[in-house]
Order: C-alpha cells, then sequence, then structure tokens
C-alpha cells in the first residue's frame, strides 16, 4: 500500500472540520480492512494526511455507533475507547523502531516511540505533545455511550521538530518515504473492532506490526 501526501501551500486551521480548504481538494483513504474476526459494528473510516516544511497533518473522519470516551488523561487507555491511531516510521528503516500516536473521539491521546511492542517504550513528554495541535469534534467525555449514528473527527498537526527529539528523521520533502498505517479501534465499546488501512497479515488484532505498514511518499 502506498499514497502519495501532497505538501500544503497554506497550513489549514486545526479545528476538526472535515470539509474545508485544503483538505476539500485531498483524496482520502479508507481503513476498511478489519482484523480478527468480521466485526458486528463496522464504521465507516476516512483519513486525510498532507504536510508543509515544518509538520504532517492528519484528519480523521468517523461515521460510526456506539461511541464511547472515558479516557481524559494524556497517555491513558485511549484505546479502549472510539479511537483512531497512526503508527509511523519517520522513513524507511524498520529497525528504528516507531510511532504510536492514539486519538480517542474526545482529543485525548497516547504518544510513544518504540523499537517494537514493549520494547524500549519512551513515552512522548507532555511538555512535547503539547507541542501539537489536536482538535476533536466531540467531548472529551462521552459517557454513557452514543448507540445512534454519529459522525466524528480528529485533526493534528504533528510538529517534525517533535519527532526528531525521539528517532531518527527523513525530514518530509519531494521524493521522501516514510512507513506507517492508520486504524481503528474501540475495545471497551460494546460493539469492538479493529479496522486498520494497509493490510496487516495477522490472525488477531495487533497493530504493532510495523513489518506490515505501507508507505507514504511526500511530493
Amino acid at each position: 500500500m502506498r499514497v502519495e501526501v501532497p505538501r500544503l501551500e497554506k497550513a489549514p486551521k486545526v479545528d476538526g472540520v472535515w470539509e474545508k480548504e485544503p483538505w476539500s481538494r485531498i483524496p482520502h483513504l479508507s481503513l476498511a480492512r478489519a482484523m480478527g474476526e468480521p466485526p458486528v459494528h463496522r464504521p465507516d473510516v476516512r483519513v486525510k494526511v498532507a504536510y508543509d516544511p515544518e509538520a504532517v497533518f492528519l484528519v480523521f473522519r468517523v461515521e460510526d455507533r456506539y461511541v464511547r470516551a472515558v479516557a481524559t488523561e494524556y497517555q491513558g487507555r485511549v484505546w479502549e475507547d472510539s479511537c483512531v491511531e497512526f503508527f509511523f516510521t519517520p522513513g524507511t528503516d524498520l529497525r528504528e523502531g516507531y510511532f504510536n500516536l492514539e486519538m480517542n473521539c474526545g482529543g485525548t491521546a497516547l504518544f510513544h516511540h518504540q523499537k517494537e511492542r514493549g520494547r524500549d517504550v519512551v513515552p512522548v513528554a507532555e511538555a512535547d505533545f503539547n507541542r501539537l495541535q489536536v482538535a476533536a469534534s466531540l467531548p472529551q467525555v462521552v459517557d454513557p455511550e452514543l448507540e445512534g449514528p454519529v459522525t466524528w473527527t480528529v485533526e493534528v498537526r504533528l510538529p517534525v521538530e517533535v519527532l526528531e527529539k525521539y528517532a531518527p528523521l527523513v525530514r518530509p520533502g519531494p521524493g521522501a518515504v516514510w512507513r506507517g498505517n492508520f486504524y481503528k479501534c474501540a475495545d471497551k465499546t460494546s460493539r469492538p473492532h479493529w479496522l486498520t488501512w494497509a493490510p496487516v497479515g495477522w490472525p488477531r488484532p495487533n497493530f504493532h506490526l510495523p513489518e506490515f505498514f505501507g508507505e507514504l511518499e511526500f511530493r
């Protein structure tokens, strides 16, 4: 799986709005592959990605049901909520490890770098995380669970300077390539599911498998 990541002439305001410039001109990726047993509930999950010389930008849109958010502390158990995730190596050498940025529907995040799952895990310091910009369309707490249809978004600006503190980095620019994948999960909702953009050849839900990352080619 490969996606071309366009360069932005003007950075968007990070406000969680899906239909705005420049996002309205950028094609989306679909997170349509399920891990594990076919889910009872399969939300429609889309993500767009772009960059400028200083940062990578993402916006997720989820047409969902059974939505929940109870984790409110940074580095909390956000994957148990209705959650979107970006796992990536900022280059092509998977031996350097990967970042996992996980954000629930209320905008609460977990952000680590690690060599492989559970080995040499380095949490991104809260002061560094605060240099990101994150906007979510739902309140920080969604409890009780929303059973009816709801569309929610999460948008993020990810500064390159933050990443450089934690791992070797190929700076985004024409011809540069990163490895990565986009995920959706909801482990502790009433309708759990695990969805991916790039296919992951593993029988059980496991997002920490960088050997299955796709390619993000900056142009």
